[in-house]
């Protein structure tokens, strides 16, 4: 056996301690009122954990070659997620070199399209491709920014994504995002409140700054229509994630209506090439939004980035840290980073994976210096409680 093949895959968990950035205590902005699918029931409206959006915690994938050497990769998914990877997609990855990405993506992608093509399973493969990604750049000794063909940029600069867009602009952000509070069954009331929400923060980052609005999956099509018409005159960029990520109809129908210079964005919860390429085809985007710790990883965000550059349509990937950084630095088309406040009020920078992950870059004067190390750049917390898949 060659000392870079892969001799041993390990599905972690960890939960508590703010270790998922979904479970950070009802003091944080990211568990208050935020407009989502179950906002319609006014039991689950107040607080996201509420419904469970902190039920499932992290997952981390450790793939250690036959040297000792670790990558690793992370997800949403818990115990779920790590028992699909101990138990079944780790036989695709032992015995294989860590840069066989292609061939461990396409065998552990067919082998669960019976009970899987999105959500949890797609969380299990992404994490197992980035933790491939990283150990592949620590055993060249390079960046994986520099796997991916080698940087176009190695500054990024980006918005930041939270209530506090003034905060953000201050800092020397390009702009902010606002969450969206009041859903469609608060009526014409909660869409004025929403409204002045948008127009304080107008008021409060200047003419200049960039300024969007996250709907994460909330509305419906006559209440999205009614919003962006209201948003128009107030200078926003784009308005995002208005309806499930199943219903590309809708997202066709809006960006078929919208007024002139306002952009339809989504994609969050999307997967696969063959999601995004639904949404370009239909022409329900323009602006689209993986997240490569969901959408398949690494090797499948490469070929999302590839399809929609033939579509001129831009890849500014959701969050994820560092694991987005390294794909953006590499893509020509991505103009900007998303930043998440993960700031209790989102007025301070603090690591998006923090504590899970050491060393993450953080902005400076809103722009992040994508780092050179081998891999990601970032190292696991070992200090904390991590538990081996059941």
């Amino acid at each position: 056996m060659s000392r870079e093949t892969i001799a041993a895959v390990r599905a972690l968990t960890v939960r508590g301690g703010g270790a998922d950035y979904h479970d950070q205590g009802e003091d944080h902005w990211i568990v208050g009122q935020i407009a989502t699918p179950m906002s319609r029931y006014p039991e689950y409206r107040a607080t996201r954990s509420s419904w469970g959006l902190d039920a499932l915690g992290s997952v981390v994938v450790e793939v250690e070659d036959a040297s000792g050497r670790i990558g690793v990769g992370v997800s949403t998914g818990g115990v779920p997620a790590a028992w699909l990877v101990a138990h079944h997609l780790e036989r695709f990855v032992v015995g294989r070199h860590p840069s066989q990405v292609e061939l461990v993506w396409d065998q552990m992608y067919k082998s669960s399209l019976y009970y899987g093509r999105k959500g949890l399973a797609l969380n299990a493969i992404s994490a197992v491709d980035l933790a491939l990604w990283d150990l592949w750049g620590r055993q060249r000794g390079e960046p994986v920014f520099q796997l991916l063909g080698g940087p176009v940029r190695r500054q990024l600069p980006c918005y930041a994504t939270g209530p506090r867009p003034d905060w953000a602009v201050a800092a020397g952000f390009v702009g902010g995002k606002l969450p969206l509070v009041h859903g469609p069954d608060e009526g014409a009331a909660g869409l004025r409140r929403n409204l002045d929400a948008v127009a304080q923060a107008r008021s409060a980052v200047g003419p200049d700054a960039l300024l969007m609005v996250d709907c994460w999956m909330a509305l419906d099509l006559n209440y999205a229509e009614q919003l962006v018409a209201g948003l128009a005159p107030l200078g926003v960029s784009w308005i995002e994630e208005c309806f499930p990520a199943d219903d590309y109809w809708s997202y066709r129908e809006l960006r078929r209506r919208r007024p002139a210079g306002v952009r339809i964005a989504t994609g969050e919860h999307e997967a696969t090439r063959w999601g995004f390429r639904l949404l370009l085809e239909l022409e329900a985007a323009d602006v689209l939004q993986p997240d490569v710790t969901w959408c398949g990883g690494m090797t499948e965000l490469r070929r999302i980035g590839a399809l929609a550059d033939t579509w001129q349509v831009p890849v500014i990937p959701h969050g994820s840290s560092v694991y987005s950084y390294h794909f953006a630095a590499a893509q020509a088309a991505t103009p900007f980073s998303e930043f998440l406040m993960m700031h209790p009020t989102a007025t301070g920078i603090r690591p998006m994976f923090d504590p899970l992950l050491l060393g993450e870059p953080v902005p400076i004067d809103g722009v992040v210096t994508v780092p050179e190390a081998p891999g990601f750049g970032v190292e696991l917390n070992r200090a904390l409680k991590l538990v081996p898949a059941p």
